[in-house]
């Protein structure tokens, strides 16, 4: 794993920090989960759905940091990016999915929670319900999965990624968000060799992980 890029966006004041039991019940379901050590089913899915469901209605005033400084500067500099759809998964109320529609040609919005997609209908043009574990896309076929504060399903990302496709694996709030999956635990659960680039920003931390040659 090459080392980090500098820091070019600051760290502003006021960073949101989760409760932290929950967060690191969060952070632990997340690594196990990627990890292979954890299954997922019906009543995960049925769970964070209805979690999500009710978060909704209030999640940009309650919930959200507000702050896109990571995707931007994943954006800016992960190099050059594939040209293609990408394909937005766990969406939520669409904050990013306008900045995503400036890199790509077509973006598409999936989400497990309905009511999170009905919020984003302002934001997105293309919402799709469904579970990141079965992806409703042909293999192959996406240039980039955008992950931001995300579980990760490796073998399914793998699976609809372009050759050239990347992965950006964004964490609005770093290390304290409550599904932070370090770079190097993304790129050892995605089956294959990958590179990464990657950085802090703002209050969180992104990288761009692509297929090694």
């Amino acid at each position: 794993m090459s080392p980090p890029l500098p820091r070019v966006l600051p760290s502003p004041e006021g960073k949101p920090l989760p409760p932290k039991g929950t967060a690191d019940a969060f952070r632990a379901f997340a690594r196990d989960l990627a990890a292979g050590r954890r299954t997922w089913g019906a009543a995960e899915a049925d769970f964070l759905a209805g979690l999500f469901d009710q978060l909704a209605p209030k999640w940009d005033s309650t919930q959200a940091t507000g702050r896109d400084d990571p995707l931007r500067d994943a954006l800016t500099r992960a190099g050059t990016l594939p040209c293609g759809p990408c394909l937005e998964v766990g969406s939520g109320t669409g904050q990013f999915t306008r900045l995503l529609t400036s890199a790509f040609p077509a973006v598409v919005s999936l989400d497990l929670s309905e009511q999170m997609l009905r919020q984003a209908a302002g934001r997105s043009r293309s919402r799709v319900r469904a579970d990141a574990s079965a992806l409703p896309v042909a293999d192959a076929s996406i240039a980039a999965v955008a992950a931001i504060d995300m579980l990760l399903f490796p073998a399914e990302t793998a699976r609809v990624l372009a050759p050239d496709g990347v992965l950006l694996w964004i964490n609005q709030l770093g290390q304290d968000g409550p599904l932070y999956l370090p770079t190097e635990d993304v790129a050892a659960a995605l089956p294959g060799r990958w590179t990464a680039i990657e950085a802090e920003a703002g209050w969180g931390t992104w990288a761009c992980l692509r297929r090694a040659r």
